[in-house]
């Protein structure tokens, strides 16, 4: 039944995708990790047309609950896609693992709040990241020489993590409020070793970074937003830090409520390291 559920969602996507001026698609991308592999989908939003394409990899947070992160299903991030499929852009969506109806176990736990490895937890979801752009690579539409990865919350800090071991094509870094151990409204598991596990990247990430956190986040506030930031860029990282405005009751929720506002700051960056459809 959630097969079927799937499916028919599909369809309804594929069909609303085809009105507003783009195709989508699902791919199946293989992981490995150590002896193990499991497959993730991967949503796939692209203009009409021949291309090659620039790639966005968009990249979904990690909610607080355990349960939740079966019960989102496949990830789409709709609305912020479109936004980058109007800059010319194709766009990729995994689902990691351990979320939706993606192959695997939940890779990207991070232990003990009292000692926890972020530095770890971010390895393991970028490996999800490089799985999506080797899954299309040789596709005639993609363009695997152009990639920036972009994500909000969990999905921004393993886009800064995939950043620091790098791979073929990566051009850009896009990191939406970015972090790891949100417990609750204004608190962080060990917020000295998020701040490490950023300096650790820092130090080998070579490819320019916007980092947007709004003033108002009640995950990552903007005092750690730039101890994190400042951390990175002292260790050798290059990003560039944007206080975006305030939203709503917790600006955590800025990626998905704001973007009217961080599509043209996003577009001006894009602009300005070169990366154009």
């Amino acid at each position: 039944m959630k097969r079927l559920i799937a499916a028919a969602a599909l369809a309804l996507g594929i069909a609303s995708a085809q009105a507003a001026g783009y195709e989508e698609s699902v791919v199946r991308a293989p992981v490995v990790s150590g002896v193990e592999q499991a497959y993730i989908d991967v949503t796939v939003f692209r203009p009409h047309g021949a291309g090659p394409f620039p790639i966005v990899v968009l990249s979904h947070g990690s909610p607080r609950s355990a349960e939740d992160r079966r019960r989102e299903g496949r990830q789409r991030l709709a609305a912020q896609s479109e936004r980058f499929v109007a800059m010319g852009f194709a766009v990729l969506v995994p689902t990691r693992r351990g979320y939706g109806e993606s192959g695997g176990e939940w890779a990207e736990a991070y232990g003990a709040c009292a000692s926890p490895d972020y530095h770890a937890a971010g390895l393991e979801t970028a490996r999800d990241l490089r799985a999506a752009v080797d899954a299309v690579r040789g596709e005639p539409w993609a363009d695997a020489s152009r990639v920036v990865l972009a994500g909000q919350s969990a999905g921004g800090f393993g886009s800064v993590a995939a950043s620091a071991a790098g791979f073929e094509g990566l051009v850009g870094v896009i990191n939406f409020a970015g972090g790891r151990g949100s417990m609750g409204p204004d608190r962080v598991c060990g917020e000295g070793r998020l701040v490490e596990a950023m300096a650790r990247y820092g130090k080998s990430a070579r490819v320019p970074e916007l980092w947007i956190y709004s003033v108002n986040d009640r995950f990552f506030g903007p005092r750690l937003a730039r101890s994190m930031h400042r951390a990175f860029v002292e260790a050798g990282g290059r990003a560039e830090f944007l206080e975006a405005p305030a939203t709503g009751l917790d600006g955590h929720g800025y990626f998905a409520r704001a973007m009217d506002d961080w599509a043209p700051r996003v577009a001006s960056f894009l602009a300005r390291i070169g990366v154009k459809s």
